[in-house]
Order: structure tokens, then C-alpha cells, then sequence
């Protein structure tokens, strides 16, 4: 039988993986000369991220062409005329299809010309100016750590800061990441969503209008094997060992009995080591307003869709994505003639044939624009409609 696989059809590159950008509202408003402009409203994964005006993203282009050359998307052109309703909101879609395709290249999410720029427009947008600040950091078991950090420093940075007060390896960072997380009474608790590396922590904490929010550190891979590469570190085994104890008693991990009871004895044994190698992960929760989440899915060179209504889609969607790039990193060392040697002192990246490039890009899904929907043709199958309890 053909192994099942998503729509996100995989190469040896972790390309053309979107992040969720939108921008659903714009604003109009004075300007220092009597005239008037427009401020867009940019969401990333369902949350205010920043606002910014369209000269301020002209000019951010300019410099990531300079730096990037013609391998950037278009970019909306200026109007140099007063704009119709209906030119004002296909910039808006345009700007929106822009940042989504922008982030795409992980060398350019990765630049300081891009990260940059991000980060000014988060703390213009708050009113933050840079400073010493304390953060604190959460971890499963319900401790944290407090980090001395800028205001202005990056969800990287913050790991790095982190990861030195715990004694956790420093190349093994990729594998953690910050989340925001609610917390409830009577210790319950909501996975709300991953932060990408150019977020800014203190910043995001502070924008977000949900009551007793935190920053809180988890591990960012879904692939159980991928427990072995961190075996020789005793601080990341602490970690996925809290995690997945946490995962079990929050019931967002439902391991068999067997499972469960091989767990219990490695708890009173303190063997944290075994504990984490047990194949367990679930559905973590959110909150948000019910969204639609679809993908295809392919079993026997069929393809199927799948329709999930959901408070976590954006979360759902940032983990099969994830699972995507683990399953590109395996197949790119499966097959190392795909992989570009890089020069002396240049960032490591993957590339695959012009004609494969073309094809793929045609093959990954992209993110619809506002007003239209996703269209399922004759030939495919809803395989199921799940909703939020069937989760």
C-alpha cells in the first residue's frame, strides 16, 4: 500500500511552506500634510501582529529586492490616483498574498533585513519602546523562569536566554519553542498558539487582550523518534519527560493502558529517559472562534479531503505543517544528491530541479484570498466533516 500522504506534496525543501498573514481591515487616517492613508491591520495566526502602512511595506521591499534580487513576489504597485473601493481592497488582498509568499524562503525569514523591519513595526504598533524587562517563562510542570531580556528581543533570542539558565544545549534549540498559553482556574489550561521566531515574546504578551495569558516553552517537533536526538542532553529530557506527564494529565495524550502503566512505573523509577521515548501525542487546545480547517489527504493515489471545524485551526495547521518539514528533512537525507553543498561561510539550503521547483509550486496549497472559498471539484471526496467534540 502507497504510504498516506497530505496535500502539501513533499521535495527535498522546506519552501513554500506560508504563514498564516491576513489582512482583514484597514483604516483610514490623517496624515501630518491634511491628506489621508490607509493602515492595515495584519493578523498572524489569528492575532494582531502589527500595523502598518503601504509605504512603510514599499520601502521594506526595496530593501529585501536589493539583498534577495528577483526571487521576491510581486509586490502591489502605487497608485498615483485617488483609489476606488474595489482598487482599495485588491491591494489589500494583494499586500496580504504578498506577506504570506514572502515568508516562504527560510534564508529570507532568517535575514536581518527581514527581521528587522518586523520587529519595528510590532513595537511601533504597541507603543513599546526597547528596555531591560523580566519575562516569564513557563514550563509543563507549572514552574518558570524568569529571563532578562529587551523588550525588542525576538522568540530566538529569548530561547537562547532560556536555554543558558536551564542548561539546555544550545543546538538543540530548534527542537523547543514559545507558546502563548491560558491558563485557567483549577489548573486547566489552552495551548493558544506557536510564536513564530521573529515575534517578538514581551510584545506579544502584552497585545494580547485574553486574561491571564503567558509565555510558555514546549517542544516544537512532532516526530516521536526525533526524542532520540535528545537523549544526551539532561535538561531537554527533563523537558519532553514534563511534557509528556502534563500531556497525559491535561488528557490532550491518550495513551492505551499498556502505555499508561509502563509510565506510572518509570514515574516511580524517576526514569525520565524511557518516559519520553513512549509514542504518545494528541490535539492541543485552544481558544478562538470556530474555524475551518482543509487539507487533501492521499491514501492509494487517491485524494481525499478532510473538513475540520475547529477552535485551533491555526494551531492544527502550524503542526501539519510541521510534520511536512520533518518528513522534507528525512527525505533530503534519505536522498543527499538533493541537497546543494554550500560555499565556505554561506547558510546550508536544499534545492531540487528547475522542472520539480515548477512543479511544486503548482502542488502546495496556498491561502485563498478573503472573498472566495475553496472550491472541491467532482472528482474528490469529502472523506469527513469533524467537528470541534470529535477531536
Amino acid at each position: 500500500m502507497e504510504e498516506p500522504r497530505l496535500a502539501h506534496r513533499a521535495s527535498a525543501t522546506t519552501r513554500a511552506m506560508k504563514m498564516h498573514f491576513c489582512i482583514p481591515v484597514s483604516q483610514q487616517q490623517p496624515d501630518a500634510l491634511g491628506g489621508r492613508y490607509t493602515l492595515y491591520s495584519v493578523y498572524l495566526d489569528g492575532f494582531l501582529f502589527c500595523r502598518v502602512r503601504y509605504s512603510q511595506l514599499h520601502r521594506w521591499n526595496g530593501q529585501l529586492r536589493r539583498v534577495f534580487g528577483n526571487c521576491l513576489p510581486p509586490f502591489p504597485p502605487k497608485y498615483y490616483l485617488a483609489m476606488t473601493t474595489s482598487m482599495a481592497d485588491e491591494r489589500r488582498d494583494q499586500l496580504e498574498q504578498y506577506l504570506q509568499n514572502v515568508t516562504v524562503d527560510p534564508n529570507m525569514l532568517r535575514s536581518d533585513v527581514f527581521v528587522d523591519f518586523l520587529k519595528r513595526v510590532q513595537l511601533d504598533t504597541f507603543g513599546i519602546t526597547t528596555k531591560k524587562a523580566s519575562l516569564d517563562i513557563f514550563l509543563p510542570d507549572g514552574r518558570s523562569i524568569q529571563a532578562e531580556i529587551l523588550t525588542s528581543d525576538t522568540v530566538e533570542r529569548v530561547l537562547e536566554v532560556v536555554s543558558h539558565k536551564i542548561g539546555l544545549c544550545r543546538e538543540l534549540l530548534g527542537y523547543f519553542g514559545l507558546f502563548l498559553i491560558r491558563f485557567y482556574k483549577e489548573g486547566k489550561l489552552s495551548v493558544m498558539k506557536k510564536l513564530a521566531d521573529f515575534e517578538l515574546p514581551y510584545v506579544s504578551l502584552q497585545r494580547s487582550e485574553v486574561e491571564n495569558c503567558k509565555v510558555g516553552l514546549r517542544k516544537w517537533y512532532l516526530d516521536p523518534s526525533l526524542d532520540s536526538m535528545l537523549m544526551d542532553c539532561r535538561a531537554a529530557v527533563k523537558l519532553i519527560y514534563l511534557q509528556a506527564i502534563q500531556d497525559i494529565e491535561k488528557e490532550w495524550a491518550k495513551p492505551t493502558q499498556l502505555q499508561r502503566q509502563k509510565l506510572e512505573a518509570l514515574q516511580k523509577e524517576d526514569n525520565q529517559t524511557k518516559g519520553t521515548l513512549l509514542d504518545m501525542d494528541g490535539p492541543q487546545r485552544t481558544l478562538n472562534q470556530n474555524l475551518e480547517l482543509k487539507f487533501q489527504y492521499s491514501e492509494d493515489s487517491r485524494w481525499q479531503w478532510f473538513v475540520i471545524y475547529t477552535k485551533q485551526a491555526f494551531l492544527l495547521s502550524s503542526c501539519l505543517k510541521k510534520m511536512i518539514s520533518e518528513k522534507m528533512v528525512k527525505q533530503a537525507a534519505e536522498n543527499p544528491e538533493m541537497i546543494e553543498v554550500p560555499e565556505q561561510g554561506k547558510s546550508k539550503k536544499y534545492h531540487i530541479q528547475q522542472s520539480q521547483q515548477s512543479q511544486a509550486q503548482k502542488d502546495y496549497s496556498s491561502f485563498q484570498p478573503r472573498k472566495s472559498k475553496v472550491k472541491i471539484a467532482e472528482v474528490d471526496c469529502v472523506l469527513e466533516n469533524i467537528k470541534e467534540e470529535g477531536l
